[in-house]
């Protein structure tokens, strides 16, 4: 997959972040009343904006304290703690707390798309898919885990599965970050050019635009012929993210199509310089 702004929701998941990865933090259930219980649970839930090691420190202790909570409430502390493991990148024990989980409340959804994303972060994307899979079976209108999905079927070149739950997430929760813009790509590479066009252009007028979407959409220019058009967009992404190869190759091919060999050659030379696979990621997308 090339290197390329994130086309929809995860990353910022799974920027992903997480945030991304998209992972949703719950309130923890309140146990037994006791002193320090209630600053456990504020922190444990992440509404005060605590450091990343406070919401640790509180869901642990809570954790610590089973056997004074419901099954229920020790499931969100597990959640909720493995969500601050993956927001310090370390998705190993984040994996760990949503499988603990998953085991004590598996009908939970939360968990299985925090793991996907998590397993996502650290580009195993099948088993992404499949905890994505899990969760959108418990909650068939779980929108976020459709978009998460989609953004996993990308990474692995399957194009049509990812425009399929595009259009799921845009069903169930059209205002969710990237959707548009990462149906535009799905569909752009898949040729269903109009159609792509018309998402692109909704991502843009909803302000929701980033480097990716000025990509996409000058992809679409590209296939279409329209080389001063997909050079203005291509330019635009590049002056968002000027280390975006797939922009600069796109720009160095509609370049020599219009007769800039230098300008093209130039381009295209340092998109290669920053991945050398961008040519064959090109001809996948149809394009020369």
């Amino acid at each position: 997959m090339k290197p390329r702004a994130s086309a929809g929701a995860i990353v910022s998941l799974i920027s992903l972040p997480v945030a991304m990865l998209f992972a949703w933090p719950a309130v923890a259930q309140k146990p037994k009343p006791k002193e320090s219980y209630p600053r456990n649970v504020e922190l444990c839930s992440g509404r005060e904006r605590a450091p990343l090691d406070a919401r640790i420190g509180g869901c642990t202790a809570l954790i610590d304290a089973a056997q004074d909570m419901t099954t229920t409430g020790l499931a969100i502390a597990y959640n909720n703690r493995g969500n601050a493991y993956a927001a310090q990148g370390d998705y190993d024990r984040a994996i760990q707390d949503f499988d603990r989980s998953i085991e004590l409340n598996p009908t939970y959804t939360k968990p299985f798309n925090n793991r996907g994303v998590a397993y996502f972060r650290k580009h195993e994307y099948e088993l992404a898919t499949a905890a994505f899979d899990q969760a959108i079976k418990l909650n068939p209108n779980y929108g976020q885990a459709f978009a998460n999905r989609a953004e996993a079927y990308l990474k692995t070149n399957d194009y049509a599965h990812a425009a399929q739950d595009y259009d799921q997430a845009i069903r169930l929760e059209p205002n969710l970050e990237g959707l548009w813009n990462g149906r535009c790509w799905s569909r752009a590479i898949l040729g269903a050019l109009q159609a792509a066009l018309e998402d692109c252009n909704k991502a843009l007028q909803s302000g929701s635009a980033n480097a990716a979407t000025y990509d996409s959409r000058g992809l679409i220019y590209l296939k279409t012929g329209q080389f001063g058009a997909a050079i203005d967009d291509y330019s635009a992404a590049l002056r968002i993210d000027p280390k975006l190869a797939s922009a600069l190759y796109g720009r160095g091919l509609a370049k020599l199509k219009q007769g800039d060999k230098a300008g093209g050659d130039g381009d295209i030379s340092a998109a290669k310089a920053i991945q050398g696979s961008i040519g064959d990621d090109f001809a996948r997308y149809g394009v020369q």
